[in-house]
């Protein structure tokens, strides 16, 4: 291991303290160490700051909570960059360690994944065009939804390029497994393991008797049609892709690139659900 990137969250008050463990363990090993220039302003780390791209980065540390994971998974790209997350906030579903324990686990990974010490998780995600034109990748879901308050919008579903229905509805959401326990789940969609590839179109406030999430074959493709005269627009993990006019086309289908999460243990997946939920054991 060459070089460790970190993205941090900008307002957890010991951020700073943890960007600074990291930077003194790279510093005591010979190996580069960098934090997008905004994060290091932030954090008043301008020695640390660099406009080199995450994916040149042997393993990204993500230090906050679920979103700035997500937001280091949009800093790479697509590049097949081991992710580290230190979680700072709640009980997430995506971070993996807690930040008292970083030293310990920047040396299990600079050791090699030796006799299963860690391992990748590897996580599906969603290639996402608008009228034939890539606009971005997303973990979670791509979103199409109302753009003004107060009314629906009529979108148009279609699977593998053949209709399949309208929807009159706050918006249409295509989420992967990794997505299922996010909006979709808030749209009483289904919860999927994230081991599974799959989609699942999942409508909000659907107004109209069907009101049933769709779970989707991986190889399958969705294109959602804004029809009619109110606006739409587009959301990707929660962060806009622009606006949408009647008669634009959203592309949704299974990316090539995977977010590729480092995890210590056995599957923490369910185990989070659980204290999510306070599910008892019996």
């Amino acid at each position: 291991m060459q070089a460790i990137a970190l993205v941090a969250h900008h307002e957890r008050s010991t951020a700073r303290r943890y960007a600074l463990e990291a930077q003194q363990w790279c510093r005591d090993r010979g190996i580069e160490f960098w934090m997008p220039a905004d994060d290091a302003l932030a954090l008043d780390l301008g020695d640390a700051a660099s406009a080199r791209p995450l994916r040149e980065a042997d393993l990204v540390l993500s230090l906050g909570g679920d979103g700035t994971m997500l937001r280091s998974v949009r800093l790479l790209e697509g590049a097949a960059v081991p992710l580290l997350g230190l979680n700072l906030g709640s009980l997430g579903y995506l971070t993996e360690v807690e930040p008292d324990r970083l030293d310990e686990a920047l040396t299990k990974i600079a050791a090699g994944a030796v006799a299963g010490s860690w391992h990748l998780d590897e996580r599906m995600m969603l290639d996402v065009a608008v009228n034939g034109v890539h606009v971005g990748r997303a973990l979670n879901e791509a979103v199409v939804e109302k753009a003004e308050a107060g009314h629906t919008v009529r979108l148009l579903a279609r699977i593998d390029g053949e209709p399949f229905t309208y929807y009159a509805a706050d918006g249409l959401i295509v989420a992967t497994p990794t997505g299922s326990t996010a909006y979709s789940l808030s749209a009483r969609g289904p919860i999927v393991s994230p081991r599974h590839r799959a989609m699942l179109l999942t409508p909000v406030s659907p107004h109209m008797l069907f009101d049933r999430t769709l779970v989707l074959d991986p190889s399958e493709v969705i294109e959602i049609e804004v029809s009619g005269h109110r606006l739409a627009e587009l959301n990707l993990d929660g962060h806009s892709a622009g606006p949408l006019d009647d008669g634009d086309v959203v592309r949704c289908a299974p990316s090539d690139a995977t977010a590729n999460f480092v995890r210590f243990g056995g599957e923490r997946y369910h185990q989070i659900l659980k204290a999510k939920f306070g599910l008892a054991d019996r």
